[in-house]
């Protein structure tokens, strides 16, 4: 494993000011009534459901919203209809961008993640371009304090984790998309902290950029990650 997107390590540290923009709980409410439109309303036999209702109440969301947002996906109230895109760029200095978006206007969000990708010295890319850079993993990040390696690396890999790092002050942690919900029920039974948890695009590879060009290609994350669109934000850079 090359390493987790590092620009979800930034991103992490800038979670208070996002959540008092509103934009937490707008991404959080489109991800429920996405996945209760697709896999139904019941979160035990709805996976996907299941981690986004989690995600919610870790972050504080009413009750009532959550309610409503799986309504809406299952029809029982009037919602607006989304649409699950992914997009594909690049930065500065060749850096692979990849999102995810959920959207009711295709061709207006099409228009403005290109503008985007323009204003910041990248491009939009065609549909495959660099996805192919990138794994699909079940990511967790679990703090150092207090954690024996050893002793979590064995919980990881009895619940069909594959991989554990080292990464500053925390523990980063790889499965199989599918061992996702074994390996945080694992980790939960055990009562090990998780910093973070999601299903990620992990890139194969980094590409170490310097301080200027760090710059530019924060700027471009960091805009798109705004939108109001988008619902996550994954790229191969190793920032200096």
């Amino acid at each position: 494993m090359s390493g987790h997107n590092k620009w979800s390590s930034i991103k992490h540290k800038k979670g208070k000011a996002d959540a008092a923009r509103g934009r937490v709980f707008s991404r959080i409410i489109r991800e429920i009534t996405v996945a209760a439109k697709n896999g139904g309303g019941d979160p035990d036999s709805n996976a996907r459901l299941r981690a986004a209702v989690a995600t919610a109440k870790a972050e504080n969301m009413p009750a009532d919203n959550i309610t409503r947002a799986i309504q809406r996906g299952t029809g029982e109230l009037p919602g607006t209809q989304y649409e699950e895109i992914q997009y594909e760029g690049y930065g500065a200095s060749g850096v692979a961008v990849m999102l995810a978006v959920l959207t009711d206007n295709r061709n207006r969000t099409t228009s403005e993640i290109r503008h985007i990708f323009d204003r910041h010295n990248g491009n939009l890319g065609a549909n495959g371009c660099v996805a192919w850079m990138f794994h699909k993993k079940g990511y967790f990040s679990v703090p150092i304090e207090g954690m024996e390696e050893e002793k979590l690396l064995d919980i990881v890999l009895n619940a069909g984790g594959e991989d554990l790092e080292r990464a500053e002050e925390v523990y980063e942690i790889y499965c199989p998309p599918e061992s996702f919900e074994d390996v945080k029920k694992a980790l939960e039974v055990s009562k090990v902290p998780i910093s973070s948890s999601e299903i990620s695009m992990i890139p194969q590879n980094l590409i170490k950029v310097d301080a200027r060009e760090g710059e530019k290609i924060i700027k471009l994350l960091e805009s798109l990650e705004e939108h109001d669109d988008v619902q996550h934000v994954w790229a191969n850079a190793e920032f200096a």
